[in-house]
C-alpha cells in the first residue's frame, strides 16, 4: 500500500453555510496538509490523516473572514489546525468510496463520512522529476454547533443570521510518497 501526500499547492477545502436563510456564502481553506495510504486494487483499505490551516480561512471579505476566525466562530488562536482522521473505509461504487473518520474542530471531535470520488493514479514528468499522482474530491457536512460554534443573530422567530448547516467539498491532488 502507498503513502500518498497532500500536494498543497493543488488541494482546498470549500465550505457553504446559508447566510440570513436566504443565500449561500462560500468560503474555503487554503492551507491542508496530511497524508493518505492507498492501494487502488485493495481501494477499502484506504485510511487518511488531513490537516486544515484554520487561520488560512478565506471568504473574500475580511470582515467577514476575521469574524469566522474569531472565538465566535473557529477560535483560530486557541485552535489553530482542524483535523481529519479516517477509520474506515467503504466502497460504495466504481472509484466512490465512503471514508469514516473523526474531524476535529475547536478541540471538539465528533464522528464524520467523507463521500469521496477519486481519479487516476497518472504519471508524469517534468523539469523536477517523475510522479505518480491522484485526484480526489470528497463532499460532506456538518452541524457547526456541535463544535461549540453557537453565535448567531436571530431577527424573528425561525430567521438567523448565520445557517447552522455547514457543507463542505475537499478537491484536490495526491503524490507518491518515495518512503
Amino acid at each position: 500500500m502507498g503513502k500518498w501526500v497532500i500536494d498543497s499547492e493543488h488541494t482546498v477545502a470549500h465550505f457553504v453555510a446559508r447566510h440570513m436563510m436566504i443565500t449561500d456564502v462560500h468560503g474555503q481553506f487554503n492551507k491542508i496538509s496530511g497524508f493518505i495510504y492507498f492501494d487502488a486494487a485493495n481501494a477499502g483499505s484506504l485510511s487518511a490523516e488531513i490537516e486544515i490551516d484554520a487561520k488560512e480561512l478565506w471568504t473574500g471579505v475580511e470582515r467577514r473572514d476575521n469574524h469566522l476566525r474569531s472565538a465566535d466562530f473557529l477560535d483560530v488562536e486557541k485552535y489553530p489546525k482542524i483535523l481529519f482522521k479516517s477509520t474506515r473505509t467503504e466502497i460504495a461504487g466504481s472509484n466512490m468510496l465512503e471514508v469514516h473518520g473523526e474531524i476535529t474542530i475547536r478541540g471538539i471531535t465528533r464522528p464524520i463520512t467523507l463521500n469521496t470520488e477519486y481519479f487516476g493514479p497518472v504519471q508524469y514528468e517534468d523539469e523536477t522529476g517523475s510522479y505518480t499522482t491522484m485526484g480526489f474530491h470528497a463532499t460532506t457536512h456538518l452541524h457547526r454547533e456541535d463544535f461549540g460554534m453557537i453565535w448567531n443573530n436571530y431577527f424573528g422567530p425561525g430567521n438567523f443570521m448565520a445557517g447552522k448547516l455547514v457543507r463542505i467539498t475537499l478537491n484536490g491532488e495526491v503524490d507518491l510518497s518515495d518512503e
